[in-house]
């Protein structure tokens, strides 16, 4: 992977990475990324789901939404973008306003994108992204028809560049704070998953499967 001005660390550079390893496993924990782009001088970050193929040492992310988005169209076109991906893990809460923080784990990544138009090849992608949301959901639904596969735009991102950062631990204050009657420390944040609430239409008899009730945390389990 590449690397240039754009993904130098410089605030913090301690808490950074540009290792593949780490980058993949923030990305791999997540499922939501934030891309910015810029037409005509206006920028735009859009969320959208996202998925890797994490059986690979892939520097591809695939993508996809309405054949009509303009966000598709425009990153098609080959325009220089960026895509995000954060997991807050926590809030940091000093003995000071300043040295407040939140605990996390990040990634920026440069690159471009293309639309794949090779049937084959898209549903290969949706299934990335499938399983990367919820691995064992796509062997048991109908796979998209042509005429579904055509309402749908999939795009590769190909990285390019990419950081990540982490912070971890407790609040880091002055040391003349610690004397203050102040409580201090971390409250944690998670995703957390509920039971699972059946469709009304779902005939009696169906259970949810186990990568269903046992999905937790980013964990997919097959």
């Amino acid at each position: 992977m590449n690397l240039s001005d754009r993904t130098q660390l410089r605030r913090l550079p301690k808490r950074g990475s540009h290792e593949t390893e780490a980058i993949h496993q923030i990305l791999d924990a997540g499922f939501l990324a934030h891309v910015g782009f810029c037409v005509d001088g206006q920028p735009f970050v859009i969320p959208t789901l996202f998925g890797r193929a994490k059986e690979s040492q892939s520097e591809k992310l695939y993508m996809h939404g309405s054949a009509a988005s303009r966000m598709l169209r425009e990153l098609d076109t080959g325009v220089p973008a960026c895509v995000t991906v954060t997991l807050v893990d926590g809030l940091v809460l000093a003995r000071s306003a300043f040295h407040h923080s939140m605990n996390y784990r990040s990634v920026v990544a440069f690159g471009t994108a293309r639309r794949i138009d090779d049937p084959e090849q898209k549903t290969q992608a949706l299934r990335v992204i499938s399983d990367h949301l919820i691995a064992g959901r796509w062997n048991e639904v109908r796979e998209p028809t042509e005429k579904e596969l055509k309402a749908t735009a999939v795009l590769e991102f190909a990285i390019e560049e990419a950081s990540a950062k982490v912070r971890t631990g407790p609040p880091l204050d002055d040391e003349e704070d610690y004397a203050l009657k102040v409580w201090a420390g971390v409250l944690p944040l998670e995703i957390r998953t509920g039971s699972p609430i059946a469709d009304d239409r779902l005939p009696h008899g169906i259970d949810a499967p186990a990568y269903v009730r046992q999905y937790r945390n980013g964990t997919h389990t097959k």
